[in-house]
C-alpha cells in the first residue's frame, strides 16, 4: 500500500488544485496568450477552432468576472492582450477592469473569429494569430493545459498531434477502484492530505461572499433567507445545500475568485468539499475524519472522471455527488460496504442528467446533487441500497460506475449536438 499511497497522493495533488474562473474560457485564454508569445506581438486577428464541448462550456460564461465580458471572444481577446501563460488556468490573474475597454474594442472590431473544430477530441482548442505578415498557431487538446502544437511561421517548437486520440478521449484507463480509494483514505498519513482541508476552507470563504453580496442566481443566499428558514429549517442538510449553491453562485457569476477544483472543474471541487465541511461543522466530526472524508470524496470524483474522460455529456455536479455521498457515509460511521451502497444510490438517483453548458443556473444542479448525496448516505446508513435488479445498478460498485461512464461518455454523446444547436441558435 505504501507505493500506492505515494502514487495516489501525487494524483490527488495533480487533479485537486486551486483555479480562478471557468475552466474552458480560461483554456481558450491560455491558448491565445501562448499564441501572442510565439508571435512576439499583439495579434491583429485571431481565429479559434473549438470542439463543441469547449464552445458549450464557454459561450455563456462571464470571463474573469467582468461585467459585459460574456463569451468566447472576450476570453480570446483578454488572453491575447493580457494573459500570462506561466499561470496556466490562472492566465488572466493580472487582468483588471481598466483593461476591459481595450478587449471590448478588440472584439467590436471583429478581430476574434470563432469556428467549430471538426475533431473527435472533446477538449480541442486551435488558435491561429496573425500580425504584420507573421503567423503563429497553438493547439491545446485532451486536457485544458496540454499543448500539442506550438508553431510560428514554419518554425515548429512542439508537435505532439500524433498523441491525439482517434475518438472521444478514451485514453483514461483508470488504475483506481473503490476498494483502493477507500483503503487509501483510511491509511494515508494525514499530513499528505492537509491541503484538501485548506482548499475546502477557501471554498467556504467563497460561499460566504454570496451570503454577504449578490451573485449569480442567488440561490445559496436565498436558502438562508428568513422565509426559507421558516419553511425548510436551518438544520444540517439545508446548510450543506446552501453553502454549496452559494459558492457556485459566486463562481458562475464570473467572479475572479480562486476555488479548489477537481479534475479541472470548480463545481466538482465545490460539491466534493463544501457539503463535507458544512456537515463536519454541524455535527462535530473530528478534523482527522473530515480529512479522510475529503480524500475519499475527491478520489471518487477523480475515479469517475477517469472513466468518463475529462469532458462528457454528463453533468459534473452529479459525478461529484457520488464522492460526497461516499464521504458523508464514512463520516456518519459507515464502513466500506455502506460507502459503496451510497455511491450506488446516487447512480440510481441522478444518472442521465445532461450538461447544457457552464452558466449561473448550474447552482440548481448543485442543489440537486448535494440533496441526493445526503439522501443516498442516509439510506446507506439505514442499510438501504438500490438492488442489482434495478436499472444500471450491479452488485459491484465498480461495474455500476462503469455503466454510468458508458452512458455519459457514449450513449449521451448525441445530446451535445442538439444542446449546442439550441444554445447557439437562440432567438435574441
Amino acid at each position: 500500500m505504501k507505493s500506492d499511497i505515494s502514487r495516489i497522493v501525487e494524483l490527488l495533488r495533480s487533479e485537486v488544485k486551486m483555479s480562478v474562473g471557468g475552466t474552458e474560457p480560461m483554456a481558450i485564454a491560455l491558448a491565445t496568450a501562448k499564441a501572442r508569445e510565439l508571435l512576439g506581438c499583439t495579434p491583429e486577428k485571431i481565429v479559434a477552432k473549438l470542439s463543441p464541448k469547449i464552445i458549450k462550456n464557454s459561450i455563456g460564461v462571464n470571463v474573469n468576472g467582468m461585467e459585459g465580458a460574456v463569451g468566447i471572444p472576450y476570453a480570446m481577446a483578454l488572453g491575447a492582450l493580457y494573459g500570462t501563460t506561466d499561470s496556466e488556468l490562472n492566465v488572466l490573474n493580472t487582468v483588471t477592469k481598466e483593461m476591459l475597454p481595450a478587449a471590448k474594442q478588440f472584439v467590436a472590431e471583429g478581430r476574434c473569429i470563432v469556428k467549430p473544430a471538426h475533431t473527435f477530441e472533446l477538449i480541442y482548442i486551435e488558435v491561429d494569430v496573425s500580425a504584420g505578415g507573421q503567423e503563429a498557431k497553438v493547439i491545446i487538446a485532451k486536457e485544458p493545459t496540454h499543448f500539442v502544437l506550438l508553431k510560428k511561421g514554419e518554425d515548429v517548437e512542439l508537435d505532439e498531434r500524433w498523441t491525439l486520440a482517434k475518438e472521444y478521449n478514451r485514453d483514461h484507463d483508470s488504475s483506481l477502484n473503490m476498494r483502493l480509494i477507500y483503503d487509501f483514505a483510511m491509511e494515508v498519513p494525514l499530513e499528505h492530505i492537509k491541503f484538501l482541508l485548506e482548499g475546502a476552507r477557501v471554498n467556504m470563504a467563497v460561499a460566504q461572499m454570496a451570503f454577504d453580496g449578490n451573485y449569480g442566481l442567488g440561490l445559496g443566499k436565498m436558502l438562508k433567507g428568513s422565509n426559507e428558514v421558516r419553511l425548510m429549517g436551518q438544520n444540517t442538510m439545508p446548510k450543506m445545500v446552501s453553502y454549496a449553491c452559494a459558492a457556485c453562485d459566486v463562481r458562475m457569476s464570473g467572479s475572479r475568485v480562486s476555488v479548489l477544483c477537481n479534475s479541472g472543474s470548480g463545481n466538482q471541487g465545490i460539491v466534493a468539499t463544501l457539503p463535507l465541511l458544512s456537515f463536519a461543522e454541524d455535527t462535530c466530526v473530528t478534523e482527522s475524519k473530515l480529512l479522510r472524508g475529503l480524500a475519499l470524496s475527491n478520489l471518487t470524483v477523480i475515479y469517475i472522471k477517469q472513466l468518463l474522460g475529462h469532458m462528457s455529456s454528463h453533468c459534473s455536479c452529479v459525478i461529484s455527488a457520488s464522492g460526497s455521498a461516499a464521504a458523508l457515509t464514512y463520516m456518519m460511521g459507515g464502513d466500506y460496504e455502506a460507502v459503496c451502497a451510497a455511491v450506488k444510490n446516487v447512480i440510481a438517483s441522478l444518472t442521465g442528467m445532461v450538461c447544457d453548458g457552464a452558466k449561473p443556473s448550474c447552482t440548481l444542479r448543485i442543489s440537486s446533487a448535494v440533496s441526493s448525496a445526503f439522501q443516498a448516505a442516509m439510506m446507506a446508513m439505514e442499510g438501504i441500497c438500490v438492488p442489482s435488479t434495478d436499472g444500471i445498478i450491479e452488485d459491484s460498485v465498480d461495474r455500476s460506475l462503469d455503466n454510468l461512464a458508458n452512458i455519459g461518455r457514449d450513449a449521451m454523446l448525441e445530446n451535445d449536438s442538439m444542446i449546442l444547436r439550441i444554445i447557439t441558435e437562440k432567438e435574441e
